[in-house]
């Protein structure tokens, strides 16, 4: 997938309606759709086309249990459109295809993990707003941000690392604690096959770092996060240092993901933050006040390890 162009006029049109209708009016699901349904996923496909000659594939993993679904609500009606927008005027990377992805518990939801086509235009709207906002979890203060990283190293084929070397970049947006792993019945609850051993966190994230710039938004409005504080920031960056980034405003979700992508394509942090008008410019100055720029996350080699 992912031919196509994105149409700023189209996204007008559609986000001056969007922003009257309630979160409910907009993702009308009420179980997972069999469209995102990964036990039904081979594999995603981010292709070049005549549209997208050098594709980047691009994967926003959003949180959509308890008071989450904000996030994916901002986006629906006004986020989507900055982030695209910004990636082609910016060009961080080159012609993006953009995944969505909702995230909850493996534990306890019945659908812990949906994952959309790859797109580079406008029919993203579509699958976006097709995520069943579940509003799971459980008591466990995480949600399962390593099933995003499983699905991308096992389900993901992408033209700009298998055609150029290339990695895309992977984000998970959510507000808990660092996972803990996947054990073999819930991969196989999810997916419909069973792997040869239950998979650590750890192990998972350098899966994922195989094939993409992965990286953590830890949303800040979270409960999870107003309870917990530096804790949660505390634990992801243990994990996974530098790639961790401490989202203190929901609405501006994709300047700070625009941003990230920036600096660890070679820009100056200091002249990215400034680039931005405004409060903005706070907001994404603090989330990225931890990156280095050009520097490969940990666990990241070359090549693609499948199970």
């Amino acid at each position: 997938m992912g031919s196509g162009s994105w149409s700023a006029s189209d996204w007008t049109t559609y986000a001056s309606t969007a922003k009257t209708k309630s979160t409910s009016a907009i993702f009308t699901s009420r179980t997972m759709s069999t469209n995102l349904n990964p036990k039904d996923v081979t594999v995603r496909e981010s292709r070049d086309s005549v549209d997208n000659p050098n594709s980047t594939a691009l994967i926003v993993a959003l949180d959509v249990t308890g008071s989450m679904g904000i996030v994916a609500d901002n986006l629906t009606k006004e986020g989507l459109g900055v982030l695209f927008q910004e990636v082609l005027d910016r060009k961080p990377i080159t012609d993006p295809h953009i995944m969505f992805m909702g995230v909850g518990d493996a534990a306890y939801d019945s659908a812990p993990l949906q994952v959309s086509q790859f797109e580079a235009d406008n029919r993203v709207i579509e699958q976006l707003n097709e995520l069943y906002l579940e509003k799971g979890g459980g008591g466990n203060n995480t949600e399962s941000y390593d099933l995003p990283w499983y699905f991308a190293s096992q389900h993901t084929s992408i033209d700009c690392f298998e055609k150029r070397n290339k990695k895309g970049y992977l984000f998970t947006v959510g507000d808990e604690f660092v996972p803990a792993g996947l054990t073999k019945h819930q991969i196989q609850t999810i997916f419909g096959y069973t792997p040869q051993s239950d998979l650590d966190a750890k192990t998972l994230y350098e899966m994922a770092c195989k094939m993409y710039n992965v990286f953590h938004v830890i949303v800040e409005e979270g409960s999870c996060y107003r309870h917990y504080g530096s804790r949660v920031t505390e634990d992801w960056r243990d994990f996974m240092g530098q790639n961790v980034l401490n989202l203190s405003d929901h609405t501006k979700l994709s300047e700070v993901i625009v941003s990230a992508i920036q600096v660890r394509e070679g820009a100056d942090k200091e002249m990215v933050a400034k680039s931005w008008s405004g409060t903005t410019s706070l907001v994404v100055a603090h989330a990225i006040k931890g990156m280095s720029t050009s520097v490969a996350p940990r666990g990241a080699t070359t090549g693609v390890v499948r199970l």
